[in-house]
């Protein structure tokens, strides 16, 4: 994972799950997962981390955008990255779908 090792994930995903009973632990962590991937392709993208300055820089991450992704644990309110330069549109999503079939998609290899 690009700025997030596999353990920091999995303790953020624990402290999701136990801090608040009422918050639904497949939702969250399938938003942390979906964010992170999101992150990564962002920074391939881009040349560079977050807050990482770089002669291989391309572009510069300018805030994120909000878009509903409707999934079989329920809608999931993803912040997805903006660029200063351009557009990013994330690989698990598909244009004008907000379903999850195309994490299926991207994760299945089809």
């Amino acid at each position: 994972m690009a700025s997030m090792d596999k353990i920091a994930l999995l303790e953020l995903i624990r402290k999701i799950g136990l801090e608040d009973g009422n918050v639904d632990f497949l939702r969250e962590g399938l938003k942390v997962l979906a964010e992170a991937v999101m992150d990564a392709e962002v920074s391939q993208l881009i040349g560079a981390e977050r807050f990482e300055r770089s002669t291989e820089r391309k572009n510069y991450r300018n805030g994120y955008r909000r878009r509903e992704w409707d999934t079989r644990v329920g809608t999931i309110e993803l912040q997805i990255p903006k660029l200063r330069k351009g557009s990013y549109f994330p690989s698990l999503l598909e244009p004008r779908r907000r379903a999850e079939k195309a994490l299926l998609n991207v994760s299945q290899g089809s």
